[in-house]
C-alpha cells in the first residue's frame, strides 16, 4: 500500500539552521573583504549577481556538468511513466525536466530551485542494472528530495564557495595593479603580502566552515529521502537492494568514467567517489550500511502496522492521513 507522505519537519528545522549559519558566514566573509579594502559596492554587487545566477541557472549548470540530456516522453516512456506516477502519489508537480546521463556509473540525482522547476536525472547504467521496482525506489528517493526542497540548500550553499574563490583571485589581481581603489598603491610589499595572506586564510576558513555545515545537513537529508522514498513506494527493501547494487558497482567503475560525473557527486544518491578513508571522512552521504539498516527498520515498522496500531519511531516524518 502506498503511503501519502508529508514533509520531514526535523529536516526543515535543520535546513533553516544551516541557512542561518551560512548567512552569518557570508556576512563575516563580506565584512573581512571590506575591512581589507575591497570596495563595498563591488562586493555587494558581485554577491547579488552570483545569487541570481545561481538561483536561475543551477539546474542548467548541473546538467551541463554531468552531460545529462533531457529526454521526452517518446524517447523514454517507461521512465516518464514512473516519475509521473510517483509525483502524483507524492503530491508534487512532475519534474520540469527528466534527463538521462550517458554513463555506465549507476546513479541518479535531483536538482532545481523548487518543485515546479525541478530536474530528475538517471544514468543509463542505473536503468540497465536495476529492475523496475528498484528503479522506482531510487526515483522515489529523488522525488522526496524535491518534496523536502533540500536540493535548494546544496544549490545556494555553493554560492559562498564560488564567491570566495573568485573574489580571492580578483583581490590578488587588483593588488598587483595598484590595490583596491589606489590607496594602497604606495604601501610596502610586506603589508600587501600580509593582506593577501589574511584574505587567503579567511577564504579557506569560510570554505571549510561551509563544507562542514553542508555535510552535516546532507547526511541527514539522505536519511530523510530514504525514509520518504520508502513510504512513497511502501517497499523499503527495494531501495535497500538498489543501494547495495549501486555501491557495490561504484568501486568497479574506471576512474575515467567517475571523473565525468564527480562534479555533481553531492547530488547523487550514492557519491561518485572511490571509497577510501579521506573520502569517507568528508563524504556528503552517510554510510550505505547505516542507510540499509534504517530501511530494514522501516520495513519492520510497516509490517507491524499491518497487524496493530504500532507507531513507527520516525516521529519527525509527518504522514498525511
Amino acid at each position: 500500500m502506498h503511503q501519502n507522505i508529508g514533509r520531514d519537519r526535523s529536516l526543515t528545522i535543520r535546513m533553516a539552521f544551516t541557512f542561518l549559519m551560512l548567512f552569518f558566514v557570508y556576512l563575516l566573509f563580506i565584512g573581512v573583504l571590506i575591512a581589507l579594502g575591497v570596495p563595498f559596492m563591488f562586493t555587494l554587487g558581485f554577491a547579488i549577481v552570483m545569487s541570481i545566477f545561481q538561483y536561475y541557472g543551477s539546474d542548467k549548470l548541473v546538467l551541463m556538468a554531468t552531460k545529462a540530456k533531457v529526454v521526452t516522453n517518446k524517447e523514454e516512456p517507461a521512465l516518464h511513466e514512473i516519475i509521473e506516477r510517483l509525483s502524483l502519489i507524492a503530491e508534487i508537480p512532475k519534474p520540469k525536466k527528466i534527463a538521462v546521463m550517458d554513463s555506465h556509473v549507476p546513479n541518479a540525482f535531483a536538482t532545481g530551485r523548487n518543485p515546479k522547476n525541478s530536474v530528475v536525472a538517471v544514468t543509463k547504467g542505473l536503468m540497465s542494472k536495476l529492475n523496475k521496482k528498484e528503479l522506482e525506489a531510487v526515483i522515489a528517493h529523488e522525488l522526496s528530495h524535491i518534496k523536502n526542497r533540500d536540493v535548494m540548500v546544496l544549490t545556494w550553499s555553493s554560492v559562498i564557495v564560488i564567491m570566495a574563490g573568485y573574489l580571492l583571485q580578483m583581490m590578488v589581481f587588483m593588488s598587483i595593479f595598484g590595490g583596491f581603489g589606489g590607496h594602497r598603491r604606495n604601501n610596502d610589499s610586506g603589508q600587501l603580502g600580509m593582506i593577501i595572506m589574511v584574505a587567503f586564510a579567511v577564504t579557506i576558513l569560510v570554505y571549510f566552515i561551509s563544507q562542514i555545515l553542508i555535510m552535516a545537513l546532507s547526511r541527514y537529508r539522505e536519511f530523510s529521502a530514504d525514509l520518504g522514498g520508502a513510504y512513497l513506494t511502501g517497499e523499503p527493501l527495494h531501495l535497500a537492494s538498489a543501494l547495495t547494487k549501486i555501491s557495490s558497482d561504484m568501486n568497479r567503475i574506471p576512474e575515467k568514467d567517475m571523473r565525468q560525473i564527480e562534479h555533481a557527486s553531492a547530488f547523487f544518491i550514492i557519491p561518485a567517489i572511490k571509497s577510501n578513508t579521506v573520502a569517507k571522512l568528508f563524504s556528503s552521504h552517510p554510510k550505505v550500511e547505516d542507510r540499509i539498516k534504517k530501511l530494514n527498520d522501516i520495513q519492520k515498522n510497516l509490517d507491524s502496522r499491518k497487524f496493530s496500531n504500532y507507531e513507527p519511531p520516525y516521529k519527525n516524518f509527518r504522514q498525511k492521513k
